[in-house]
């Protein structure tokens, strides 16, 4: 007993420093994908998976050889299986990981000016879709506004009609209007201006939401998951205005609150990294002298 506590003992001390952040690593990493895919169908998919490698073991150890065989031949090909099922999974998982801060180092977005012009533009939109917003709720028109963020949404807007124009109560009404032929779509905000009508958005995978809520409120959820946007939802059965971001949704808003909301996560996130940006360009100068 006293041998093998020393073993144990003589083993630990034996761990450098950069083991144990490989385990810390190894331990986030694990941590994440489990965060990811639970309450998924890639949870039940996991689990099967798991059991198989258990089945392994066992026959490898009970020397099991027709058993070891097949699981062999498996595991050969299970990688390839493994990505074509859990591709939405993985695909997801990407996604999530481009809206890290690392997104913010603007590697492979545009250089798009962003200026006090632009947040003047954003401040009168929100406005105007704010007072739409109560029109479509008091006449009970179902809407789906998308507000883009450092998300691009350029996938997203090729499924619609792109519309290019500066938000008014008239335009916003007429494009959710019950006959008109992009009222069923979302509407993708981008800038400031409305960039396209009629898209259409990933459904949510969270089958825990409340039946109350319908394919609108599904997509909401399902592009907040897939994106930092924020999505503003009109119930067509009762006129209430939701908004969803990171896979959240939250009901029962008033048009104050909708547009305190909005001018918070647009307005202010667009003017904390404004000053990011100017504190390093102030940086990139004192080096340069």
């Amino acid at each position: 007993m006293v041998s093998e506590w020393n073993q144990i003992i003589g083993t630990i001390r034996a761990i450098g420093v950069w083991d144990i952040v490989d385990i810390v690593i190894v331990a986030i990493l694990i941590y994440q994908v489990i965060k990811l895919i639970r309450e998924t169908r890639a949870m039940q998919l996991a689990k099967g998976l798991i059991l198989l490698l258990l089945l392994y073991f066992v026959a490898y150890n009970l020397n099991m050889k027709t058993v070891r065989f097949i699981m062999q031949n498996l595991v050969a090909t299970g990688v390839l299986a493994l990505v074509i099922v859990f591709q939405p999974e993985l695909r997801r998982m990407l996604e999530h990981v481009a809206q890290t801060k690392f997104n913010r180092l603007n590697i492979f977005q545009s250089s798009q000016e962003k200026d006090s012009q632009l947040a003047g533009v954003w401040n009168e939109s929100i406005t105007t879709i704010a007072n739409a917003c109560e029109y479509l709720s008091k006449t009970k028109t179902g809407a789906l506004i998308v507000f883009e963020r450092e998300t691009k949404l350029g996938e997203i807007i090729k499924t619609g009609t792109v519309v290019d124009a500066t938000p008014s109560n008239e335009l916003i009404g007429n494009l959710f209007f019950v006959n008109s032929p992009l009222h069923d779509g979302a509407m993708i905000i981008r800038d400031g201006r409305i960039c396209a009508s009629g898209c259409f958005l990933p459904l949510s995978q969270n089958y825990t939401i409340s039946k109350e809520m319908g394919t609108r409120h599904r997509a909401a959820l399902g592009m907040s998951e897939n994106s930092d946007a924020v999505v503003v939802v009109v119930s067509e059965e009762t006129g209430t205005i939701s908004v969803a971001q990171g896979g959240v949704i939250e009901r029962n808003f008033t048009i104050p609150q909708l547009e305190q909301r909005l001018r918070h996560e647009i307005l202010h996130s667009h003017e904390g990294e404004q000053q990011k940006q100017n504190s390093v360009k102030a940086l990139l100068r004192k080096v340069k002298k």
